[in-house]
C-alpha cells in the first residue's frame, strides 16, 4: 500500500465547456462576418462593373473622403507632437529640480544619520555596554549572588 493519493479528478467541466462554446461562437461569428464581407464586395464589384459612370462618381467621392481624412490625421499628428514637446520640456523644467533637491534633503538625511550614529548612538551604546559589565561585575562580588 503506497502513501501516495490518487490524482484529483476535475471536478467542474463547466468552465472548460463554456470556453469552448464561447470560441466556436466566436469562430462562427467570425465566419459568418467573413461571408458577408465577400459577398457585398462581389455585389459592389458586379454593381461598379454595370455602371462605369456611377462608378467614377463614388471614386471622387472616396478620395474627397480620403483626402479629409489624412487631413484629419496630419492635425492629429501635429497635435501629438505639440504634446511630446510639451511633455519634454515638463520633465526638463520641472522634475529634473523636484528630483536634484530630492537627492540634496537625502544626501543631508544621510549625513544627519552618520553624524548622530558617530556623536550620540555609540556613545551611549558603550556607556550602556559598560555599565552593564560593571553591574555584572558587582553582581558576581555580592555574596550568594553568583553564578
Amino acid at each position: 500500500m503506497s502513501d501516495v493519493p490518487p490524482p484529483a479528478e476535475a471536478t467542474s467541466t463547466g468552465d472548460h465547456g463554456l470556453d469552448s462554446r464561447r470560441t466556436r461562437a466566436y469562430l462562427i461569428g467570425g465566419l459568418l462576418v467573413l461571408v458577408v464581407v465577400i459577398a457585398a464586395s462581389a455585389l459592389a464589384v458586379w454593381a461598379m462593373l454595370r455602371s462605369p459612370a456611377q462608378t467614377q462618381t463614388i471614386r471622387d467621392v472616396v478620395i474627397v473622403f480620403m483626402a479629409g481624412e489624412a487631413l484629419i490625421i496630419g492635425l492629429a499628428l501635429v497635435l501629438l507632437i505639440v504634446q511630446l514637446a510639451r511633455l519634454t520640456a515638463l520633465l526638463q523644467n520641472e522634475i529634473r529640480p523636484i528630483l536634484s533637491s530630492t537627492q540634496e534633503t537625502l544626501n543631508t538625511v544621510r549625513g544627519t544619520t552618520a553624524f548622530l550614529g558617530n556623536n550620540l548612538v555609540d556613545p551611549v551604546i558603550k556607556a550602556n555596554s559598560s555599565l552593564a559589565a560593571v553591574r555584572r561585575a558587582l553582581n558576581l562580588l555580592r555574596p550568594g549572588r553568583g553564578l
